[in-house]
């Protein structure tokens, strides 16, 4: 992690930090720095004769929450690296204002970035103390200064009687929170985070990414952005969710308004389980959208409901019942779509019991659909 300039950070937390929200002034970036977003202009980035980004323009507010989403390729981790200033490639064009700053030609350690690794990165050597102070140390700031700061960023991740203890001795999780308070002790302009859940098991994953939230809804001047291949981190974790797609934005907005109205089937089937059927299939004759022959419908599964046969707008064969806890999954072959099976998601208990074989119809609100791009 590279380290800048000292900063205060003697308003980081609070008391009684773990409970209460703090203050949160201590991240405050509106003074000589100006208005903590990040501004993209035309970025394109080629390695050799593969273009990664391409003509890619991107303005994040101060305070927001930006969750970089995509599969494997897409861009979004050199997206990243070009805001922390790590890119070396042939062609690379663009320009960078971060925090009122033009960045473009700064060197990394000259940049006000907090940064957080899927490996967390952590000296095994040091204590975690020892670890949150490495940055304040670097900057040489006095030892009764630096004292404070690391106090306070780690009671701002809950680890306030932690400061003697090694890295090895603690879990995954808590390793992870050390990471984070030595990425915000510096107070940094910017948070980027990479891939910072992956490697927790799904349970720890859970409950690191509801700390995350919580810790940006008390420093809510904080600007960070986090890249995940994971559609839930997005989903619970973003103001914004930037869906990218062979080095452009496939779609930017809510992570509501991507999984309510995607904009393509692309975009639609990588926020969750998607059905998307022909308009001809969707909505009855007479209605306009029957007609519609450059779109798809698209209908998500919770949307329908199971019905007794002739009780619907659609009819077919339930194909198999899938038993996740509360929650069941029935596949079912619609009698105009007989190759296809079309997904139904249920809490168990509610409504007519599914079984294997039945024949029946399915139930959804006009509403429920809408008509997206191939």
């Amino acid at each position: 992690m590279q380290e800048m300039n000292p900063v205060n950070t003697a308003s980081l937390a609070s008391a009684d930090m773990a409970r209460a929200l703090p203050d949160a002034s201590g991240l405050d970036a509106t003074g000589a720095h100006g208005a903590a977003g990040v501004q993209i202009d035309h970025l394109s980035v080629r390695f050799g004769t593969r273009t990664v980004l391409n003509d890619l323009s991107l303005t994040i507010r101060r305070g927001e929450l930006l969750t970089v989403l995509g599969r494997s390729g897409c861009g979004k981790t050199t997206l990243l690296r070009f805001i922390a200033g790590f890119i070396e490639a042939d062609g690379l064009a663009g320009s960078l204002t971060v925090a009122g700053r033009d960045l473009t030609h700064v060197p990394p350690h000259q940049r006000n970035l907090g940064l957080l690794f899927q490996s967390y990165a952590l000296f095994p050597h040091l204590s975690v103390f020892e670890n949150v102070a490495f940055g304040l140390k670097a900057r040489r700031v006095p030892s009764r200064d630096i004292a404070r700061r690391v106090a306070d960023a780690l009671k701002l991740v809950q680890l306030g009687d932690q400061g003697h203890v090694m890295p090895a001795q603690l879990s995954g999780g808590m390793q992870q929170r050390v990471a984070l308070a030595r990425a915000l002790v510096i107070e940094p302009d910017v948070l980027l985070l990479d891939e910072p859940l992956s490697a927790l098991d799904a349970n720890l994953r859970a409950s690191v990414r509801s700390e995350l939230k919580a810790l940006h809804e008390r420093l809510p001047n904080l600007t960070i952005v986090c890249v995940t291949h994971d559609q839930d981190d997005a989903l619970v974790l973003s103001d914004r969710t930037l869906l990218m797609r062979d080095g452009h934005i496939a779609q930017l907005g809510t992570p509501q308004e991507l999984y309510d109205t995607p904009n393509d089937a692309y975009v639609a089937r990588y926020l969750g389980a998607a059905n998307l059927l022909p308009p001809g299939v969707a909505f009855p004759v007479g209605d306009p959208r029957h007609d519609v022959r450059d779109k798809l419908a698209c209908l998500r599964p919770e949307s329908l409901r199971i019905a007794p046969l002739g009780e619907g707008q659609l009819h077919g064969t339930i194909e198999s019942v899938e038993w996740y806890g509360s929650v069941l999954s029935v596949p079912v072959l619609l009698d105009a779509m007989p190759n296809e099976p079309v997904l139904v998601t249920m809490q168990r208990g509610h409504g007519m019991t599914p079984e294997k074989g039945m024949r029946v119809s399915l139930r959804y609100e006009a509403d429920d659909v809408v008509l997206i791009n191939p």
